[in-house]
Parts: C-alpha cells; sequence; structure tokens
C-alpha cells in the first residue's frame, strides 16, 4: 500500500511518544444524548376525522339510552351526567362528548362489518319451500367450562357440527323456514318471523353447537360463485335461495356453527346485545369481549370500502353493546344497523378498513 501523509504523521507521533512521558488513554467522548421527544399530546375529540360531520344530538340520545351497560365507575358518572342532561340540541350535545372524553386511539388498522335483525316469513308446517326447521335448545346439549357438549352413553363428547345436525330430522320445529333465510337468521343472531296468520314472532339465540363460525363469503369467491368484489349479504342469499338443496346446503355446511332459537312473541323493540340492553340502531357495535368491555364507547374511522355498492365510509360514535363469533382482535368491530329489509343491504355491503378510537372518561373536574 502506497503511504500517505495520514501514515507519516502517524509515525512522527510514534516517534516523539518514545522520547516523552506516555500519554494516558485519551479520554472518550461522551455518548451523544439524544433528546427525549414530548409524549404526542392526546388527540382531541374535535379532531377526529369526520366529527363535525357527525349528528351528536342523535348519538348522544343512543348513549343515554344504553350507557347503562357500562360497569366501570368513571363511565357510570359520565352516563349520570348525560341523562340529566336530558335532550340538547346538536352544539350542546357535540360539547358534551368534548367535555367528557378523551381520545385514546388503538393501534394499527382492522376490519369493520356490519349486522342487522332481519325480518322473514315462516310457516308452522313444513313443504317444500319453507323446509328448514328452526330447532330449540336441544335436550340433551351441555354447556359448562366454555365448552358445548352432549351427553351420549353417559359420557360427554363434542356437539355435531351444523352438516351432522341438519342430517337428522328435527325432534321438535318452532317454525319453518327457507333454508338460506334460516342461514342468515344465525349468522346475525336475532330477527322477527311473521307466520301465515300474521303473527310476529321474534328470534332470539337460545345456544349454539360451540364450533367456530366460518364466513361462507370467501370459499364462494375462490370457487368462482360469486364476483370478487360482490360478496355482498344479498348477492350470498341470492345465490342459495337459487341453488337450494345439495348445492346450496354444501355451502351454506362450510360453517359448521349452528345456532338454536327461543321464539317469542314481536314486542316491536330492538334485540338485546350482550350487554342486556337494546341495541341502539347505527350507534352500536359488537366487540372481541378479551379485548374491550360492555359499554365503552368508540370513534369509527372507517373507510375504503371492499364490497361494491357500500358507502364510502362509516365515522360515528358507537357504543360496545354485543359480541359475535366472528368478532376478534383490538381493531375489529361489527355494526349493528337496524331491523327489516333495508338495513340488511346496507350491512351485507359494509367491510371497511377501520381505525378504532376508544373514548374514555375524564376523571375529576370537567373542562370549561
Amino acid at each position: 500500500m502506497r503511504p500517505g501523509p495520514a501514515r507519516a504523521a502517524l509515525a512522527a507521533l510514534f516517534v516523539a511518544a518514545c522520547a516523552t512521558a506516555k500519554p494516558g488513554p485519551a479520554p472518550r467522548p461522551a455518548p451523544s444524548v439524544r433528546p427525549e421527544r414530548p409524549p404526542a399530546p392526546p388527540l382531541e375529540l374535535s379532531k377526529l376525522p369526520g366529527w363535525r360531520d357527525e349528528d351528536h344530538a342523535a348519538a348522544l340520545a343512543a348513549f343515554q339510552s344504553a350507557c347503562g351497560a357500562a360497569r366501570d365507575a368513571a363511565m357510570a358518572e359520565v352516563c349520570r351526567r348525560a341523562r340529566s342532561a336530558g335532550s340538547l340540541d346538536e352544539s350542546r350535545a357535540r360539547n358534551f362528548f368534548e367535555r367528557n372524553f378523551r381520545v385514546e386511539a388503538s393501534p394499527g388498522e382492522g376490519v369493520l362489518t356490519a349486522y342487522f335483525a332481519p325480518e322473514y316469513r315462516a310457516r308452522t308446517r313444513p313443504d317444500a319451500e319453507f323446509s328448514a326447521a328452526v330447532r330449540p335448545l336441544p335436550a340433551d346439549l351441555v354447556k359448562g367450562d366454555g365448552a358445548v357438549s352432549r351427553r351420549a352413553g353417559g359420557r360427554l363428547e363434542p356437539y355435531p357440527d351444523r352438516a351432522a345436525i341438519e342430517a337428522k330430522a328435527p325432534e321438535r320445529a318452532l317454525a319453518w323456514m327457507r333454508p338460506e333465510e334460516l342461514f342468515f337468521l344465525q349468522v346475525q343472531g336475532s330477527g322477527v318471523l311473521t307466520l301465515e296468520d300474521g303473527r310476529r314472532m321474534k328470534a332470539g339465540v337460545a345456544a349454539t353447537n360451540g364450533w367456530p363460525f366460518v364466513g361462507v363469503a370467501n370459499p364462494m369467491r375462490e370457487r368462482g360463485l360469486l364476483a370478487a368484489n360482490d360478496t355482498s349479504g344479498d348477492a350470498i342469499r341470492a345465490w342459495l335461495a337459487a341453488h337450494r338443496g345439495p348445492e346450496a346446503d354444501a355451502v351454506m355446511q362450510l360453517n359448521p356453527r349452528y345456532v338454536f332459537f327461543t321464539l317469542k312473541p314481536d314486542d316491536g323493540l330492538p334485540p338485546t346485545g350482550s350487554a342486556g340492553v337494546a341495541l341502539p340502531a347505527g350507534y352500536s357495535i359488537a366487540v372481541d369481549p378479551s379485548q374491550h368491555r360492555m359499554g365503552e364507547l368508540f370513534w369509527l374511522d372507517a373507510s375504503a370500502p371492499m364490497l361494491a355498492g357500500a358507502f364510502p365510509n362509516y365515522r360515528r360514535l358507537a357504543l360496545a353493546l354485543d359480541t359475535g363469533g366472528a368478532i376478534k382482535g383490538v381493531v375489529r368491530a361489527d355494526l349493528y344497523l337496524g331491523q327489516g329489509e333495508r338495513a340488511g343491504a346496507e350491512a351485507g355491503r359494509v367491510r371497511h378498513t377501520l381505525r378504532l378510537h376508544r373514548l374514555a372518561p375524564r376523571v375529576g373536574p370537567q373542562p370549561q
């Protein structure tokens, strides 16, 4: 290697060092200290995407009707304030939320879907069209320790899946429905049945067979049964109706979860969620109970719809009042949109990218 000025200087320095006292070790430069960034200021409600466009008066009315589901002491206090405030106009309702809550964003992105309470026709006797039995709670079903079993020969075994249940004639039927509509009633969890004599009966979940929920939209798309951007609830239901019989049965049996029902006269009230209160349409969500508590308040920021014909975004306040077999994870929610055909058409098109913000109640004196 050709010596350069740096090497020559290093040699001269070495000779000088031999003729003088050996210097001590050179002091190490002090490590550079990166100044700590102050924590980001909390996001104000007024800065949430779409906050100004919310119907705060309607949201407050929904909050007042269902906030009693919360068991948290701070939320209970805010609930008391809300109910004592009575009916407020838009400006004062918005001010109420801004004074009583702060924002806690959940990390990352997830998925928003929607559900509804369907209204279907039903029969008291089966026929070629209404051939699917609405089955009550079976006598052999045993629930315990989070598992669902059945008694067989003095021992317990896992309860059968959908295909095995449907392969056996029912011992008793509460009513008879079109197969694809019973399937959707089981997916939604509740609804209203109108019998041939005009009676309206409210269907509610008595139990499930304990199997996990499996959606049929992805398999139908992968098999080319539906277009990639048209796996809405309406599209699935229409395909099942058009292929009623073994072909549709095979698709529905991809979901092994089976729901047993109770029937009672329709009282005209909204369905009740897992939190034990009536669900305000448009302001209630099902969440994962292992990640969130019932009665918590959230701001939904959902956009980028994945299905054709969907609304471009859902930005609104919503209370956690329900749970669902397919609702798993922190940033995951299922929005309840109401009852009937119109709500069902909208709910079946909701599959949006979700950013979820928890609104935590403020403790102590309220900011002015």
